[in-house]
């Protein structure tokens, strides 16, 4: 599989897209106004303690107050005396020179080289209001954006990563991904880490990037020191205000096109194509720093047409917003959104196929399992996801066919988990959601029918006007006309096959009704005038 990333700029947004063999499989769009919260860190302050959910709102200095949860908060860091970090410091300083040029041409703050240390020291599972109280300042991190009208998700467990390594300052686990199947990569890899930590006297556990894989140890030892002095400038800058009364943002992830290529380029990427010279410098600097072997393999794009136009991109996002997804044997799905889930509607459409009926369905749930893991990407859909599979007699088929989503739900970079087909042909699965849907992101609920997806039908508002209209005659004996204003479509309706129930009302009531059209109205809006 080849695959290639588009990174477009403009001055509104920043927008990546990924695409395998030529089709558009993900996108990542970063609006300049609102970045997205993920892996920041703040000294957020607690502003209220739920003992009945064992959880805290925490003012981070966002719109909304973010969510803490006792889970979430296993270890602290504590400060310990400079005479346990003498080896760690020298370390260090061998390599903050190179780290300071870097971080300075990636406009990040430079990282500051403090005699203070961390040591993680267990803290036991209690209840929350023992652990947290009101105003109280606390370190946290972003580990879901807001979502809807839920607030940011917080963890105390930091994380920073790098290209091929995630350091765990208030943890001792050193883990190893698990898309890295070898058992003696896997092998060497923990016993590197091990030596590596010994070596620096590195206090906190370590994860192995699915990059890392058959990377050589100066590589794992240069990000080893980077990350820890990232970690020591967060610390220092935690120092620096921790006087403060309002909620301060620590660290800031970076952004989209440099987290692109950290988490999202590898060995099968063919090229990185940007169609802005600045990022396109950056991206280079930042590539020949961390991932050297895409350096050769980014590109600037300079001619006129819109880079998302050549490959297409434009057209698929817009598909992506649609509720139906085609497929090629003339099969379709149907995507709904909700609140609380989402589901996936699988049909035969058009597709007759040839032998039999059960051939034609499993036929067409075999290629709904592709699709339905594209858009699941595409779309970036989370949380509860129910696939409706057409009904399959044969338990062959049935097995196929899961076995076919598994397979292609292995290249998602989200962690996902399905369970076995039903009786009702129905799969249910989930898939991590930390950030906001490709809807979300791009649109609004309807304002006519406020996210419902269809409004009343015109014969239904002429009719709660006349028990409107019957409602104010009984209240108010004085006026002696009605006057309807209401939408086109309502007031056609009203004097052309309802003209004889307005008549009916007018001789019952024994008062005029006139109607006004108001374009400025939705077809359910309508207001009664007392003259």
């Amino acid at each position: 599989m080849s695959e290639e990333l588009l990174i477009n700029i403009s001055p509104m947004e920043s927008r990546v897209a990924v695409l395998d063999n030529g089709i558009l499989g993900e996108i990542y769009i970063e609006r300049h106004h609102k970045l997205g919260l993920v892996g920041n860190i703040y000294l957020g302050t607690v502003v209220r303690v739920l003992p009945g959910m064992q959880a805290a709102f925490v003012d981070i200095g966002q719109s909304r107050t973010a969510f803490l949860h006792v889970n979430d908060m296993q270890r602290e860091p504590r400060p310990v005396s400079e005479s346990k970090n003498t080896t760690t410091t020298k370390d260090i300083n061998k390599n903050s020179e190179a780290i300071d040029d870097l971080v300075k041409n990636l406009a990040v703050a430079p990282p500051v080289v403090s005699a203070q240390n961390t040591e993680v020291v267990p803290v036991s599972k209690t209840l929350i209001q023992h652990r947290l109280h009101e105003s109280q300042r606390i370190l946290v991190q972003v580990t879901k954006d807001q979502l809807g009208s839920k607030g940011a998700r917080l963890t105390t467990n930091i994380s920073l990563p790098s290209r091929y390594l995630v350091y765990l300052p208030s943890s001792e686990h050193i883990g190893i991904s698990q898309r890295i199947d070898g058992e003696e990569e896997r092998t060497r890899l923990k016993t590197e880490l091990n030596s590596l930590m010994q070596t620096v006297n590195l206090k906190g556990g370590l994860i192995a990037r699915t990059a890392a894989e058959h990377v050589c140890v100066d590589k794992l030892e240069e990000d080893i020191y980077y990350l820890l002095q990232l970690w020591r400038t967060i610390c220092a800058r935690r120092q620096e205000i921790n006087h403060h009364q309002s909620s301060e943002l620590i660290y800031q992830e970076l952004s989209l096109p440099l987290r692109s290529i950290r988490d999202l380029v590898h060995s099968d990427t063919e090229k990185v194509v940007i169609d802005n010279i600045q990022i396109y410098e950056q991206i280079r600097y930042f590539a020949k720093e961390f991932v050297p072997f895409i350096y050769d393999r980014i590109v600037h794009y300079t001619a006129e047409q819109s880079l998302f136009d050549v490959h297409r991109v434009e057209d698929d996002l817009r598909d992506a917003l649609k509720r139906r997804v085609d497929l090629k044997s003339g099969g379709y799905l149907i995507i709904d959104q909700t609140e609380a889930m989402t589901t996936i509607d699988v049909n035969t459409g058009s597709f007759v196929g040839g032998r039999s009926l059960e051939d034609t369905v499993y036929k067409t749930n075999l290629e709904a399992t592709h699709a339905i893991a594209r858009q699941l990407r595409l779309r970036n859909l989370g949380g509860i996801i129910i696939l409706d599979f057409i009904d399959m007699l044969e338990q062959q088929h049935k097995d196929d066919v899961l076995e076919s989503l598994q397979s292609q739900l292995a290249q998602d970079y989200a962690k996902t988990k399905i369970t076995q087909v039903s009786e009702l042909g129905l799969v249910e699965m989930t898939r991590k959601r930390t950030r906001e849907s490709l809807g979300q992101q791009l649109c609004e609920p309807c304002s006519t029918c406020q996210g419902r997806g269809f409004v009343k039908t015109a014969e239904t508002v002429c009719f709660e006007i006349f028990r409107e209209i019957m409602r104010c005659a009984r209240t108010y004996n004085s006026p002696k006309k009605f006057t309807v204003v209401a939408h086109a479509a309502v007031i056609d309706l009203l004097l052309t096959s309802e003209s004889d129930t307005v008549a009916d009302l007018e001789y019952l009531l024994g008062r005029v009704i006139t109607f006004d059209v108001e374009n400025l109205y939705t077809q359910e809006q309508y207001d009664i005038v007392l003259d």
